[in-house]
C-alpha cells in the first residue's frame, strides 16, 4: 500500500512539474478573471456552449470511445507516402492581390485588401505538448516563421494544441502586430511575453474595429477549451470579418447548431466561408460537424464559396486521412455549393469563383 501511494505521488509530482513548462500557457487571473467571471457565457466556474454541448453522443461512452482509438487499426487514417506541396513567398504576394494560402489543418495565411491575417498556426510538426505525439503527416511542415511577412493580425480560434502552438507562436512573436482572441486565450499570451496592448480579447458577439472599413465581429461557437485538466476557462470563437471587398467567415471548430444560421442573417451573405470538416466522429458530433452539417452550415452562412479545414495534417479521429476531402467535394457538387480545396501551401486568388481539385487521388 505505501508502495503504490509512493508511486501515485511521485507520478503526480511529475505530472505537476511537466505541467509547469511556458508551452501550458496561464489559466487568467486579475482583471481578466474578474472579466471572464462578468461574460453572460461564464457560468459555474467555466465558459458554457449557448445550447447544452454533450462531449459525446448519446449512446456513446468514453469506454467505447477509447477502445476505438486503441483497437482500430486502420491504416487509411495516414497517407501512404508524402503529401503534395507547394511553397508559395509569401513576402512577395502583389499588395492588390487577394489569396489564400493553406498550411494543412486549421492554419492558413490570408492576404485580403493589403492587410496580411493569419489564423490558427501550427508549424510545429505536433500538436501536442508531447513533441513525438501527434506527428504532422510527412511532408506537410514546409513553411517556417521565417517564411512569413509581418502579420497585421493573428486571429486564434481557441486554445486548443492543434491551433495555439507555443513554438510557432514564438517563433513568430516578432511579426505579429495584433493578435485577436477568444476572453481568456489572452493570458497566454501575456504570459508568452506580448503586450497587453497588442491583444485584442473579445467576449461573443463583440465588434471589432480594425481599421479603416475593417471589421470584425465575434460568433459563438459550439467546442470547449483547454491546454490543461481545467477546461473552459477560455472562449471558442468564429469570426465575421468585413473588409472593403469581401466579406469572410472564419470559423472555429464547432459542432452544428443555430449560431450559423444567425451569422448568416446578421453578417451574410458571405464571399468565403472557412469551416472545420475533419476529425470528425459520429460518437462525438456535438462538438465537430459531420460533412453533411458543414454543408449544411455552408447554406445557412449564405456561403458563395466553402473553403473546408482541420484535415490533411494530423490524425486525430479514425477516419481516413482523405475522406473529409472525399465527401465534401461529393456533397458539394450534389448541392451546387462551390468549394474550395487547394493543395497545401498553394496561392488561391479569392476572386475566382470555383478552386477545387482533386489532389489526394494522386497519393492512393
Amino acid at each position: 500500500m505505501i508502495v503504490t501511494i509512493l508511486i501515485i505521488l511521485v507520478f503526480s509530482g511529475i505530472v505537476y512539474v511537466f505541467m509547469q513548462q511556458p508551452q501550458f500557457g496561464k489559466l487568467p487571473s486579475g482583471e481578466r478573471l474578474a472579466r471572464i467571471e462578468n461574460s453572460p457565457n461564464y457560468r459555474n466556474g467555466a465558459f458554457q456552449n449557448v445550447n447544452h454541448t454533450p462531449d459525446l453522443t448519446e449512446g456513446a461512452s468514453l469506454f467505447t470511445v477509447l477502445k476505438e482509438f486503441i483497437f482500430n487499426k486502420n491504416e487509411g487514417k495516414k497517407p501512404n507516402g508524402i503529401l503534395p506541396t507547394i511553397k508559395t513567398d509569401l513576402k512577395n504576394i502583389h499588395p492588390n492581390e487577394n489569396a489564400v494560402v493553406w498550411f494543412g489543418h486549421s492554419s492558413y495565411f490570408l492576404q485580403i485588401d493589403g492587410k496580411k491575417i493569419l489564423v490558427d498556426p501550427v508549424l510545429s510538426g505536433s500538436a501536442s505538448p508531447v513533441f513525438f505525439t501527434t506527428k504532422a503527416f510527412e511532408g506537410t511542415d514546409v513553411y517556417t516563421a521565417d517564411d512569413f511577412p509581418e502579420i497585421d493580425y493573428l486571429f486564434i480560434s481557441h486554445d486548443h494544441w492543434d491551433h495555439l502552438d507555443y513554438q510557432t507562436i514564438l517563433q513568430l512573436k516578432s511579426k505579429i502586430k495584433k493578435v485577436i482572441c477568444g476572453l481568456g486565450t489572452g493570458a497566454h499570451f501575456e504570459h508568452w511575453g506580448f503586450d497587453l496592448e497588442n491583444i485584442i480579447e473579445k467576449d461573443w458577439n463583440e465588434t471589432i474595429v480594425l481599421d479603416e472599413n475593417f471589421t470584425v465581429q465575434t460568433v459563438s461557437a459550439r467546442h470547449f477549451s483547454g491546454r490543461g485538466f481545467k477546461r473552459n476557462q477560455s472562449l471558442w470563437m468564429s469570426y465575421a470579418l468585413q473588409t472593403p471587398t469581401l466579406k469572410i467567415f472564419i470559423g472555429g471548430d464547432s459542432g452544428y447548431d443555430n449560431h450559423f444560421n444567425e451569422a448568416g442573417e446578421k453578417f451574410g451573405p458571405f464571399d468565403l466561408v472557412i469551416l472545420e470538416n475533419g476529425q470528425y466522429d459520429k460518437n462525438w458530433k456535438y462538438i465537430h460537424m459531420l460533412p453533411l452539417q458543414v454543408i449544411q452550415a455552408a447554406k445557412d452562412l449564405k456561403a458563395k464559396m466553402l473553403f473546408p479545414v482541420h484535415s490533411a495534417k494530423f490524425s486525430l479521429a479514425n477516419h481516413n486521412w482523405d475522406e473529409p476531402l472525399k465527401l465534401i467535394t461529393e456533397l458539394s457538387e450534389s448541392n451546387l455549393i462551390p468549394v474550395m480545396t487547394p493543395k497545401i501551401g498553394e496561392k488561391t486568388d479569392l476572386n475566382l469563383e470555383s478552386i477545387s481539385y482533386k489532389w489526394w487521388e494522386f497519393l492512393n
